[in-house]
């Protein structure tokens, strides 16, 4: 009976985990971006404003849920789902502690997440096209051709990564890492990798398929209620996961001195999500035509450079 329970704890366990992680992060980004503009935060409801997540989990709950009669009703159901189980599927394979993870053991884990977040494009392009807006329309043109390229970049950054892993394991990843972290050897494999990752969440100054001051809301201008929600709970869980990857992939994972391996990844998860939010607060929004040319003029040379140098290197060190 054990060996079934296990995994159906880890499964339920890391699900909900995600879920209060995203709802908790958006009162964090909340509190953080009225320190960092001098200013209140949410602070009426509970003690220090904690139970503002509540008041607008209920409000997310019992809004009504309308549907425009100009949308295409099954493509416009099926949009947010498509969004949100992407990002919830790639915490699938991210080991948290040694022995903590749904998938932690898959052999090519690496190429499972990208895979999802492959699928995460429709769900921005779907519930664009679907609605029949042209403001949403064109977030989701945006949101396409924003993600689709710096997963280009994302997936070369990490090559370096991987090469010097020597496997596509997470896991293994992480325990390559258990003298040196990534982060110095990949350092500009790293930076590239924080760039595409907030690209990826439509953060920041990256946010241009919900560019509130051009294009009304973006892609999601048509969605309410708990529609709305998920793709408002995927995006603060993509933040989420891609700190936790780069915790994982160039900041050791769990390794750490002193403290128990969960909490030295939830504390750099945690500062991460901090320098997510302090980007918010801090850079001015570019371009959209910049954002584009800075990733095939900037970051594709980059990463192509990392992947050469990084290669040159694991020659040279296996006396080829």
């Amino acid at each position: 009976m054990m060996p079934i329970v296990w995994p159906i704890l880890v499964i339920v366990v890391t699900v909900f985990g995600v879920l209060g992680v995203a709802a908790v992060s958006t009162m964090l980004e909340r509190r953080l971006l009225g320190v960092f503009q001098d200013r209140p935060g949410p602070n009426r409801v509970g003690p220090f404003g904690l139970f503002q997540v509540i008041a607008d989990a209920m409000k997310m709950l019992f809004k009504q849920d309308w549907i425009p009669p100009f949308a295409d009703k099954p493509v416009f159901l099926v949009a947010p789902i498509i969004g949100f189980l992407a990002v919830l599927l790639c915490f699938g394979v991210v080991p948290i502690t040694p022995i903590w993870g749904v998938a932690g053991e898959l052999n090519v884990g690496l190429l499972f997440i990208f895979g999802m977040l492959g699928l995460g494009v429709y769900s921005v392009v779907l519930a664009g096209w679907s609605s029949n807006n042209k403001y949403a329309l064109l977030g989701g043109m945006r949101a396409a051709a924003q993600m689709i390229s710096y997963e280009v970049f994302m997936g070369l950054s990490v090559m370096g990564v991987v090469m010097a892993a020597g496997s596509f394991s997470i896991r293994d990843i992480v325990e390559a890492q258990t003298h040196c972290w990534f982060i110095i050897p990949q350092c500009l494999g790293a930076v590239i990798f924080l760039l595409a990752g907030i690209a990826e969440t439509h953060r920041l100054p990256f946010d241009f398929p919900e560019g509130e001051n051009e294009i009304g809301a973006g892609f999601h201008t048509e969605y309410s209620g708990m529609k709305f929600g998920m793709f408002y709970l995927a995006e603060y869980a993509g933040v989420a996961l891609s700190s936790a990857l780069i915790t994982t992939l160039y900041l050791g994972g769990w390794h750490g001195p002193f403290l128990p391996p969960f909490l030295w990844f939830a504390i750099k998860v945690f500062l991460l999500i901090c320098f997510y939010i302090l980007l918010r607060a801090a850079l001015p929004r570019p371009r959209y035509d910049q954002l584009m040319s800075f990733g095939w003029k900037v970051l594709l040379p980059l990463s192509l450079l990392n992947i050469l140098v990084t290669g040159a290197v694991v020659l040279l060190r296996a006396g080829v």
